[in-house]
């Protein structure tokens, strides 16, 4: 176990250190920034799911993300049953902008993780299944699946250090280091998991194609 851990530690290492030799080496290079719509703008129908309302993310929190962009979202199935959307667009990281990983900041905000495993999920408009993050969390006795992914340059990454890696890579190529993280939380009900990641599932192929629309390719 020891021996794992310092791979994992070396390997964490040598990717931030090649990060940082990277954006040195391309910080004097002008930087692509995309032109992205707004967020606001974000379809208000997303198949059976119909907008409830825009929750506004307080400044304390906006301080800390440092997204361009925030949509936090409450969707309706018609039984009314809510769907929680939240995208951080971020059109740079060069300055110390990225999008924080829900596996951090469910824990800071009270949320424990019961479950996590990656999710695949058959998606209109694309060839390929996308990966997902799906974790089980619990605040008191209340639980919630949560489905998140970071996409950029229409690439879904569900994995941290693959995020990093092909940020790295897109800095280097097309001189961009934009990026969202998308995120897509639904209550359990009656103690039903399997239920709640099957609506998250259907919500995520309903809105999927508005996301893609939306953010930059």
């Amino acid at each position: 176990m020891t021996f794992l851990k310092s791979r994992y530690a070396l390997a964490l290492t040598l990717l931030l250190l090649l990060q940082g030799s990277l954006y040195y080496a391309t910080a004097l290079r002008k930087e692509a920034v995309p032109v992205v719509g707004p967020l606001s703008d974000f379809p208000a129908h997303a198949g059976a799911w119909r907008m409830y309302k825009d929750v506004p993310i307080e400044k304390e929190v906006q301080d800390v993300l440092k997204a361009d962009d925030t949509l936090n979202r409450i969707y309706v199935d018609p039984q009314e049953n809510p769907v929680f959307l939240f995208i951080a667009y971020f059109k740079s990281q060069r300055y110390g902008q990225a999008p924080h990983s829900p596996k951090n900041c469910l824990p800071g905000s009270g949320w424990e993780p019961l479950e996590s495993d990656p999710l695949t999920i058959v998606v209109p408009g694309r060839e390929q299944p996308i990966v997902t993050n799906r974790y089980l969390v619990a605040h008191g006795d209340e639980k919630s699946v949560v489905l998140y992914w970071y996409q950029s340059h229409n690439r879904i990454i569900a994995g941290e250090f693959t995020a990093k890696f092909w940020l790295i890579a897109d800095s280097v190529r097309y001189h961009r280091s934009d990026s969202s993280l998308v995120k897509i939380v639904v209550p359990v009900r009656n103690g039903d998991a399997e239920t709640a990641t099957k609506e998250a599932i259907e919500f995520v192929k309903a809105v999927f194609p508005a996301i893609s629309q939306q953010l930059p390719a």
